[in-house]
Protein backbone atom coordinates (compact mmCIF):
# COMPACT_ATOMS: atom_id res chain seq x y z
CA UNK A 1 0.00 0.00 0.00
CA UNK A 2 3.00 2.57 0.44
CA UNK A 3 4.68 1.47 -2.41
CA UNK A 4 1.36 2.16 -4.65
CA UNK A 5 1.00 5.57 -2.62
CA UNK A 6 4.34 6.47 -3.30
CA UNK A 7 4.17 6.41 -7.12
CA UNK A 8 0.75 7.81 -7.62
CA UNK A 9 2.44 10.74 -5.93
CA UNK A 10 5.39 10.24 -8.30
CA UNK A 11 3.23 10.16 -10.90
CA UNK A 12 1.13 13.02 -10.34
CA UNK A 13 3.96 15.20 -9.41
CA UNK A 14 5.25 14.22 -12.98
CA UNK A 15 2.59 15.00 -14.84
CA UNK A 16 2.04 18.30 -12.33
CA UNK A 17 5.77 19.34 -13.23
CA UNK A 18 4.75 18.96 -16.96
CA UNK A 19 1.55 20.69 -16.83
CA UNK A 20 3.09 24.13 -14.93
CA UNK A 21 6.55 23.95 -17.04
CA UNK A 22 5.56 22.55 -21.03
CA UNK A 23 8.07 24.81 -22.29
CA UNK A 24 10.95 23.69 -20.29
CA UNK A 25 9.88 20.00 -19.94
CA UNK A 26 9.73 20.11 -24.34
CA UNK A 27 13.01 21.25 -24.64
CA UNK A 28 14.69 18.89 -21.68
CA UNK A 29 12.86 15.67 -23.50
CA UNK A 30 13.86 17.27 -27.11
CA UNK A 31 17.47 17.18 -26.18
CA UNK A 32 17.28 13.89 -24.56
CA UNK A 33 16.05 12.47 -27.30
CA UNK A 34 18.15 13.84 -29.73
CA UNK A 35 21.21 13.10 -28.07
CA UNK A 36 20.13 9.54 -27.49
CA UNK A 37 19.06 9.17 -31.19
CA UNK A 38 22.00 10.93 -32.98
CA UNK A 39 24.76 11.07 -30.62
CA UNK A 40 26.16 14.38 -28.36
CA UNK A 41 28.05 15.20 -31.35
CA UNK A 42 25.98 15.19 -33.51
CA UNK A 43 23.05 16.83 -31.89
CA UNK A 44 24.79 19.29 -30.82
CA UNK A 45 25.06 20.64 -34.72
CA UNK A 46 21.16 20.03 -35.36
CA UNK A 47 20.17 21.93 -31.66
CA UNK A 48 22.40 24.47 -32.48
CA UNK A 49 21.68 25.14 -35.94
CA UNK A 50 17.67 25.04 -34.81
CA UNK A 51 18.83 28.03 -32.66
CA UNK A 52 20.18 29.54 -35.10
CA UNK A 53 17.03 29.71 -37.73
CA UNK A 54 14.87 30.44 -34.89
CA UNK A 55 17.13 33.53 -33.84
CA UNK A 56 17.43 34.82 -37.53
CA UNK A 57 13.18 34.54 -37.92
CA UNK A 58 12.92 35.88 -34.53
CA UNK A 59 15.50 38.96 -35.39
CA UNK A 60 13.47 39.09 -39.41
CA UNK A 61 10.04 39.43 -37.54
CA UNK A 62 10.78 40.66 -33.83
CA UNK A 63 6.78 41.34 -32.82
CA UNK A 64 5.83 37.88 -33.89
CA UNK A 65 9.27 36.47 -32.28
CA UNK A 66 8.41 37.81 -29.22
CA UNK A 67 4.62 37.06 -29.30
CA UNK A 68 5.30 32.85 -30.28
CA UNK A 69 8.90 32.46 -28.06
CA UNK A 70 10.09 35.41 -26.51
CA UNK A 71 7.11 36.39 -24.20
CA UNK A 72 6.23 32.71 -23.76
CA UNK A 73 9.95 32.24 -22.19
CA UNK A 74 9.43 35.71 -20.20
CA UNK A 75 5.76 33.80 -18.93
CA UNK A 76 7.83 30.64 -17.49
CA UNK A 77 10.84 32.31 -16.28
CA UNK A 78 8.33 34.91 -13.80
CA UNK A 79 5.88 32.23 -13.35
CA UNK A 80 8.63 29.61 -11.91
CA UNK A 81 11.27 32.64 -9.78
CA UNK A 82 8.92 35.03 -9.44
CA UNK A 83 5.37 34.05 -8.44
CA UNK A 84 5.75 30.64 -7.76
CA UNK A 85 8.41 30.67 -5.28
CA UNK A 86 6.59 33.32 -3.38
CA UNK A 87 2.47 32.24 -4.01
CA UNK A 88 2.31 29.99 -0.50
CA UNK A 89 4.15 33.24 1.56
CA UNK A 90 2.72 36.02 0.10
CA UNK A 91 -1.38 34.74 0.13
CA UNK A 92 -1.00 33.23 3.76
CA UNK A 93 0.35 36.60 5.24
CA UNK A 94 -2.42 38.44 3.06
CA UNK A 95 -4.91 36.13 4.38
CA UNK A 96 -5.87 34.61 0.99
CA UNK A 97 -5.54 31.09 2.46
CA UNK A 98 -7.76 29.29 4.74
CA UNK A 99 -6.92 26.25 7.12
CA UNK A 100 -9.80 23.84 7.92
CA UNK A 101 -9.03 20.50 10.07
CA UNK A 102 -5.69 21.15 10.18
CA UNK A 103 -5.02 21.01 6.29
CA UNK A 104 -3.79 24.67 4.78
CA UNK A 105 -5.88 25.27 1.62
CA UNK A 106 -4.25 27.92 -1.00
CA UNK A 107 -5.22 28.91 -4.19
CA UNK A 108 -4.28 27.60 -7.28
CA UNK A 109 -1.73 29.19 -9.79
CA UNK A 110 -3.06 28.41 -13.00
CA UNK A 111 -1.21 30.11 -16.00
CA UNK A 112 1.11 33.19 -16.16
CA UNK A 113 1.07 35.43 -19.47
CA UNK A 114 3.56 38.39 -20.20
CA UNK A 115 3.21 41.34 -22.65
CA UNK A 116 5.87 44.33 -23.17
CA UNK A 117 4.44 45.87 -19.80
CA UNK A 118 2.63 43.37 -17.11
CA UNK A 119 1.91 39.91 -15.82
CA UNK A 120 -1.15 38.48 -15.94
CA UNK A 121 -1.99 35.75 -13.48
CA UNK A 122 -4.70 33.37 -13.96
CA UNK A 123 -5.48 32.23 -10.00
CA UNK A 124 -8.21 29.71 -9.49
CA UNK A 125 -9.89 30.79 -6.20
CA UNK A 126 -10.96 28.67 -3.21
CA UNK A 127 -14.38 27.87 -3.33
CA UNK A 128 -16.43 30.27 -0.99
CA UNK A 129 -14.23 33.29 -2.31
CA UNK A 130 -15.41 36.07 -4.40
CA UNK A 131 -13.21 38.50 -6.54
CA UNK A 132 -14.31 41.26 -3.77
CA UNK A 133 -11.36 39.02 -1.38
CA UNK A 134 -8.87 39.38 -3.32
CA UNK A 135 -9.50 43.51 -4.64
CA UNK A 136 -9.37 44.38 -0.91
CA UNK A 137 -5.94 42.65 -0.69
CA UNK A 138 -4.61 44.14 -4.44
CA UNK A 139 -1.94 46.27 -2.03
CA UNK A 140 -1.01 43.29 -0.26
CA UNK A 141 -0.67 41.44 -3.33
CA UNK A 142 1.30 44.14 -5.32
CA UNK A 143 4.08 44.24 -2.25
CA UNK A 144 4.30 40.56 -2.04
CA UNK A 145 5.39 40.35 -5.72
CA UNK A 146 6.81 43.51 -6.43
CA UNK A 147 4.67 45.65 -8.20
CA UNK A 148 3.50 49.56 -8.27
CA UNK A 149 0.19 47.93 -8.19
CA UNK A 150 -2.33 45.17 -9.03
CA UNK A 151 -5.59 44.64 -10.89
CA UNK A 152 -8.25 42.13 -10.18
CA UNK A 153 -10.59 41.04 -12.72
CA UNK A 154 -12.85 38.23 -12.98
CA UNK A 155 -12.68 36.35 -16.66
CA UNK A 156 -15.65 33.54 -15.09
CA UNK A 157 -16.63 31.94 -12.12
CA UNK A 158 -14.03 30.67 -10.26
CA UNK A 159 -11.39 32.22 -12.27
CA UNK A 160 -9.49 35.30 -11.30
CA UNK A 161 -6.80 37.57 -13.98
CA UNK A 162 -4.57 39.65 -11.89
CA UNK A 163 -2.36 41.90 -13.89
CA UNK A 164 1.03 43.07 -12.08
CA UNK A 165 2.92 45.56 -13.85
CA UNK A 166 6.63 45.88 -14.53
CA UNK A 167 6.33 48.93 -16.51
CA UNK A 168 4.08 51.54 -16.97
CA UNK A 169 4.02 53.03 -21.14
CA UNK A 170 1.48 55.94 -19.41
CA UNK A 171 4.37 58.04 -16.90
CA UNK A 172 5.61 60.22 -20.08
CA UNK A 173 3.34 62.96 -21.28
CA UNK A 174 1.53 62.05 -24.93
CA UNK A 175 2.49 64.54 -27.60
CA UNK A 176 -0.75 65.54 -29.28
CA UNK A 177 -2.04 62.86 -31.24
CA UNK A 178 -2.05 63.66 -35.06
CA UNK A 179 -5.29 65.22 -36.82
CA UNK A 180 -6.89 62.66 -38.53
CA UNK A 181 -6.45 62.79 -42.30
CA UNK A 182 -10.15 61.69 -43.14
CA UNK A 183 -13.63 62.98 -41.29
CA UNK A 184 -13.91 60.93 -38.47
CA UNK A 185 -17.16 61.31 -36.34
CA UNK A 186 -17.46 57.76 -34.40
CA UNK A 187 -14.36 57.66 -32.46
CA UNK A 188 -11.41 60.05 -31.65
CA UNK A 189 -7.96 58.64 -31.04
CA UNK A 190 -7.13 60.63 -27.83
CA UNK A 191 -3.82 58.93 -26.14
CA UNK A 192 -2.70 55.49 -25.20
CA UNK A 193 -4.11 52.65 -22.97
CA UNK A 194 -1.87 51.37 -20.35
CA UNK A 195 -0.53 48.77 -22.67
CA UNK A 196 0.61 51.58 -25.08
CA UNK A 197 -1.83 51.07 -27.82
CA UNK A 198 -3.78 54.34 -29.03
CA UNK A 199 -6.98 54.60 -27.12
CA UNK A 200 -9.95 56.30 -28.89
CA UNK A 201 -12.55 57.82 -27.26
CA UNK A 202 -16.72 57.12 -28.50
CA UNK A 203 -18.03 60.95 -29.03
CA UNK A 204 -21.15 59.80 -31.08
CA UNK A 205 -23.84 57.80 -30.10
CA UNK A 206 -23.19 58.27 -26.40
CA UNK A 207 -22.43 61.27 -23.60
CA UNK A 208 -19.22 61.44 -21.83
CA UNK A 209 -18.51 62.73 -18.46
CA UNK A 210 -14.98 63.79 -17.16
CA UNK A 211 -14.53 64.27 -13.42
CA UNK A 212 -11.17 65.03 -11.91
CA UNK A 213 -9.29 67.70 -9.43
CA UNK A 214 -7.99 70.86 -10.13
CA UNK A 215 -5.18 70.28 -12.73
CA UNK A 216 -6.44 66.95 -13.20
CA UNK A 217 -5.76 67.22 -17.18
CA UNK A 218 -9.73 67.61 -18.23
CA UNK A 219 -8.40 70.34 -20.61
CA UNK A 220 -6.25 67.30 -22.76
CA UNK A 221 -9.40 65.28 -23.28
CA UNK A 222 -11.71 68.49 -24.80
CA UNK A 223 -9.32 69.95 -26.64
CA UNK A 224 -8.52 66.17 -27.86
CA UNK A 225 -11.53 65.29 -28.81
CA UNK A 226 -11.74 68.81 -30.43
CA UNK A 227 -8.41 67.56 -32.65
CA UNK A 228 -9.94 64.25 -33.76
CA UNK A 229 -12.98 66.28 -34.75
CA UNK A 230 -11.28 68.87 -36.99
CA UNK A 231 -11.50 66.96 -40.41
CA UNK A 232 -15.73 66.38 -40.23
CA UNK A 233 -16.14 69.59 -38.41
CA UNK A 234 -14.36 71.11 -41.56
CA UNK A 235 -16.19 69.15 -44.02
CA UNK A 236 -19.34 70.20 -42.13
CA UNK A 237 -20.50 66.43 -40.73
CA UNK A 238 -19.31 67.45 -37.14
CA UNK A 239 -20.12 70.28 -34.98
CA UNK A 240 -18.96 71.22 -31.26
CA UNK A 241 -21.04 74.12 -29.36
CA UNK A 242 -18.73 75.12 -26.47
CA UNK A 243 -20.02 75.63 -23.38
CA UNK A 244 -17.39 77.88 -21.40
CA UNK A 245 -18.97 79.52 -17.74
CA UNK A 246 -15.13 79.76 -16.71
CA UNK A 247 -13.92 81.62 -20.21
CA UNK A 248 -10.47 79.93 -19.48
CA UNK A 249 -10.41 76.60 -21.27
CA UNK A 250 -12.54 76.78 -24.54
CA UNK A 251 -12.22 80.52 -24.77
CA UNK A 252 -8.82 80.18 -26.13
CA UNK A 253 -9.79 78.10 -29.28
CA UNK A 254 -13.19 79.85 -29.64
CA UNK A 255 -12.80 80.24 -34.00
CA UNK A 256 -12.33 76.88 -34.09
CA UNK A 257 -15.71 75.71 -32.25
CA UNK A 258 -19.09 76.21 -34.68
CA UNK A 259 -20.94 78.19 -30.86
CA UNK A 260 -19.39 79.25 -28.44
CA UNK A 261 -21.34 80.63 -25.22
CA UNK A 262 -19.97 82.10 -22.02
CA UNK A 263 -22.18 83.48 -19.84
CA UNK A 264 -24.99 81.89 -17.67
CA UNK A 265 -27.79 83.01 -20.36
CA UNK A 266 -26.21 82.31 -22.82
CA UNK A 267 -25.22 79.12 -22.17
CA UNK A 268 -28.87 78.66 -21.02
CA UNK A 269 -30.08 79.51 -24.99
CA UNK A 270 -27.40 77.48 -26.49
CA UNK A 271 -28.53 74.20 -24.57
CA UNK A 272 -32.14 75.47 -25.52
CA UNK A 273 -31.59 75.77 -29.24
CA UNK A 274 -29.60 72.00 -28.66
CA UNK A 275 -33.29 70.98 -27.74
CA UNK A 276 -34.94 72.74 -30.54
CA UNK A 277 -32.62 70.70 -33.28
CA UNK A 278 -33.04 67.40 -31.11
CA UNK A 279 -36.91 67.77 -31.21
CA UNK A 280 -36.86 68.88 -34.76
CA UNK A 281 -35.16 65.79 -35.85
CA UNK A 282 -36.97 63.63 -33.42
CA UNK A 283 -39.58 64.47 -35.18
CA UNK A 284 -38.30 63.51 -38.95
CA UNK A 285 -36.71 60.35 -37.90
CA UNK A 286 -40.12 59.18 -35.69
CA UNK A 287 -41.46 55.94 -37.68
CA UNK A 288 -38.43 56.32 -40.62
CA UNK A 289 -35.16 55.34 -38.62
CA UNK A 290 -33.67 54.58 -35.37
CA UNK A 291 -29.90 55.80 -35.16
CA UNK A 292 -28.30 58.94 -36.64
CA UNK A 293 -25.75 58.90 -39.53
CA UNK A 294 -23.83 62.57 -39.93
CA UNK A 295 -24.55 64.46 -43.02
CA UNK A 296 -23.92 67.68 -44.10
CA UNK A 297 -27.52 68.61 -42.92
CA UNK A 298 -28.00 66.82 -40.09
CA UNK A 299 -24.65 66.69 -38.64
CA UNK A 300 -23.52 65.03 -35.27
CA UNK A 301 -23.37 67.76 -32.59
CA UNK A 302 -20.95 68.03 -29.61
CA UNK A 303 -21.68 70.17 -26.98
CA UNK A 304 -18.67 70.42 -25.02
CA UNK A 305 -19.09 71.72 -21.08
CA UNK A 306 -16.57 73.01 -18.84
CA UNK A 307 -16.67 72.54 -15.49
CA UNK A 308 -20.56 72.06 -16.15
CA UNK A 309 -20.72 72.63 -11.59
CA UNK A 310 -20.48 76.67 -12.47
CA UNK A 311 -24.11 76.02 -14.70
CA UNK A 312 -25.59 73.85 -12.03
CA UNK A 313 -24.88 73.81 -8.54
CA UNK A 314 -22.85 77.16 -8.39
CA UNK A 315 -25.59 78.84 -10.30
CA UNK A 316 -27.53 81.72 -8.26
CA UNK A 317 -30.58 82.28 -10.56
CA UNK A 318 -32.63 79.71 -9.45
CA UNK A 319 -34.57 80.34 -12.88
CA UNK A 320 -31.58 80.11 -15.27
CA UNK A 321 -30.50 77.01 -13.00
CA UNK A 322 -34.13 75.15 -13.85
CA UNK A 323 -33.47 76.17 -17.36
CA UNK A 324 -30.05 74.66 -17.41
CA UNK A 325 -31.09 71.62 -15.67
CA UNK A 326 -34.56 70.49 -18.31
CA UNK A 327 -32.38 71.61 -20.70
CA UNK A 328 -29.54 69.15 -19.94
CA UNK A 329 -31.47 66.39 -18.76
CA UNK A 330 -33.09 66.61 -22.06
CA UNK A 331 -30.17 66.26 -24.20
CA UNK A 332 -28.82 63.39 -22.10
CA UNK A 333 -31.88 61.25 -22.30
CA UNK A 334 -33.25 61.88 -25.76
CA UNK A 335 -30.00 63.32 -27.55
CA UNK A 336 -27.81 60.88 -28.56
CA UNK A 337 -30.10 59.03 -30.66
CA UNK A 338 -30.77 62.01 -33.14
CA UNK A 339 -26.92 62.62 -33.23
CA UNK A 340 -26.59 65.25 -30.46
CA UNK A 341 -23.76 64.12 -27.71
CA UNK A 342 -22.84 66.10 -24.27
CA UNK A 343 -19.39 65.97 -22.71
CA UNK A 344 -19.46 67.60 -19.77
CA UNK A 345 -16.35 68.52 -17.16
CA UNK A 346 -16.54 68.98 -13.72
CA UNK A 347 -13.99 68.89 -10.40
CA UNK A 348 -16.83 67.67 -7.68
CA UNK A 349 -18.47 64.22 -8.58
CA UNK A 350 -20.80 64.72 -5.62
CA UNK A 351 -25.13 64.00 -6.76
CA UNK A 352 -25.78 67.57 -5.23
CA UNK A 353 -22.83 68.44 -7.69
CA UNK A 354 -24.29 67.07 -10.87
CA UNK A 355 -27.83 64.91 -9.86
CA UNK A 356 -27.94 63.93 -13.40
CA UNK A 357 -24.61 62.18 -13.54
CA UNK A 358 -25.74 58.72 -14.08
CA UNK A 359 -27.21 59.98 -17.23
CA UNK A 360 -23.85 59.87 -19.26
CA UNK A 361 -23.31 56.24 -20.14
CA UNK A 362 -19.22 56.75 -20.55
CA UNK A 363 -17.12 58.22 -17.32
CA UNK A 364 -14.03 59.34 -17.02
CA UNK A 365 -12.38 59.81 -13.50
CA UNK A 366 -8.86 61.69 -13.57
CA UNK A 367 -7.01 62.30 -10.55
CA UNK A 368 -9.48 62.58 -7.58
CA UNK A 369 -8.72 63.76 -4.55
CA UNK A 370 -10.97 61.19 -1.98
CA UNK A 371 -11.54 57.32 -2.50
CA UNK A 372 -14.86 57.20 -2.33
CA UNK A 373 -15.02 60.01 -5.25
CA UNK A 374 -14.12 56.90 -7.22
CA UNK A 375 -17.93 55.18 -7.17
CA UNK A 376 -19.05 58.06 -7.18
CA UNK A 377 -17.93 58.93 -10.98
CA UNK A 378 -17.58 55.54 -12.22
CA UNK A 379 -20.22 53.20 -10.17
CA UNK A 380 -20.23 51.43 -7.59
CA UNK A 381 -17.03 48.79 -6.66
CA UNK A 382 -14.79 50.48 -9.62
CA UNK A 383 -12.35 50.92 -7.13
CA UNK A 384 -12.27 47.81 -5.99
CA UNK A 385 -11.89 47.02 -9.97
CA UNK A 386 -8.31 48.64 -9.96
CA UNK A 387 -9.36 51.89 -10.64
CA UNK A 388 -7.27 53.81 -8.31
CA UNK A 389 -7.79 57.77 -9.42
CA UNK A 390 -7.35 59.00 -5.94
CA UNK A 391 -3.77 57.52 -6.40
CA UNK A 392 -2.99 59.39 -9.71
CA UNK A 393 0.66 60.51 -8.92
CA UNK A 394 0.80 64.58 -8.83
CA UNK A 395 4.19 66.49 -8.33
CA UNK A 396 2.87 70.62 -7.24
CA UNK A 397 6.61 71.21 -9.41
CA UNK A 398 5.39 70.10 -12.33
CA UNK A 399 2.02 69.73 -13.11
CA UNK A 400 2.48 67.27 -16.10
CA UNK A 401 3.18 64.30 -14.03
CA UNK A 402 0.10 62.70 -13.88
CA UNK A 403 -2.03 65.07 -16.09
CA UNK A 404 -4.88 63.45 -18.52
CA UNK A 405 -3.98 59.96 -16.48
CA UNK A 406 -7.30 58.60 -15.62
CA UNK A 407 -9.78 55.80 -16.17
CA UNK A 408 -12.54 54.82 -17.98
CA UNK A 409 -15.77 53.17 -17.72
CA UNK A 410 -18.13 52.73 -20.68
CA UNK A 411 -20.98 51.69 -21.06
CA UNK A 412 -20.72 48.43 -22.29
CA UNK A 413 -18.42 47.19 -20.00
CA UNK A 414 -17.84 46.97 -16.39
CA UNK A 415 -14.06 47.17 -15.97
CA UNK A 416 -12.41 50.23 -15.30
CA UNK A 417 -9.48 51.16 -18.38
CA UNK A 418 -6.91 52.89 -17.88
CA UNK A 419 -5.74 55.99 -20.44
CA UNK A 420 -3.53 58.91 -20.80
CA UNK A 421 -4.81 61.61 -23.16
CA UNK A 422 -2.27 63.00 -24.72
CA UNK A 423 -1.48 66.70 -23.90
CA UNK A 424 -2.30 69.45 -26.36
CA UNK A 425 -0.49 72.72 -26.06
CA UNK A 426 -1.31 75.39 -26.39
CA UNK A 427 0.89 75.82 -29.46
CA UNK A 428 -0.81 72.73 -30.89
CA UNK A 429 -4.31 74.78 -30.28
CA UNK A 430 -2.60 77.79 -32.49
CA UNK A 431 -1.44 75.45 -35.43
CA UNK A 432 -5.07 73.90 -35.32
CA UNK A 433 -6.62 77.62 -35.57
CA UNK A 434 -4.14 78.32 -38.68
CA UNK A 435 -4.74 75.34 -40.37
CA UNK A 436 -8.46 74.92 -39.91
CA UNK A 437 -9.81 78.31 -39.00
CA UNK A 438 -11.44 81.17 -41.13
CA UNK A 439 -9.78 83.79 -39.07
CA UNK A 440 -6.27 82.92 -39.13
CA UNK A 441 -4.62 86.48 -39.86
CA UNK A 442 -5.67 87.07 -35.84
CA UNK A 443 -2.41 85.09 -35.39
CA UNK A 444 -0.27 86.25 -38.08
Amino acid sequence: MTLLILGWRLLAGTVLVVVRHPVACSLVAGTSGAVYLLGWRLALIYISGALCAVSAWAGFWPVLGMRVIGWPLVAWWRQVWVYRRRWRSVLAVSGLSRAIRGRTWTPGLLRVRCSSWADVVTVRMLSGQTDEDWADRARNLAHGFGASWCRVSSPQPGRLELTFPRRDPLAKVLQARPIPRRPVVGTVEIGACEDGTPYRLKVHGTHVLIAGATGAGKGSWLWGTVRGLLPAMDVGIAQVWGLDPKRMELAFGEVLLNRYAATPEECAELLEDAVSVMQERAGRYAGVRRSHVPTVDDPFILLMVDEVAFLTAYQPDKALKARIMAALSTLTTQGRAVGIGVMAALQDPRKEVLNIRNLFPDKIALRLDEAEQVDMVLGDGARDRGALADQIPRDPEDPSVGAGMGFVRLETSPVPLRVRAAYVSDDDIKNMIMRYSDVREAWL
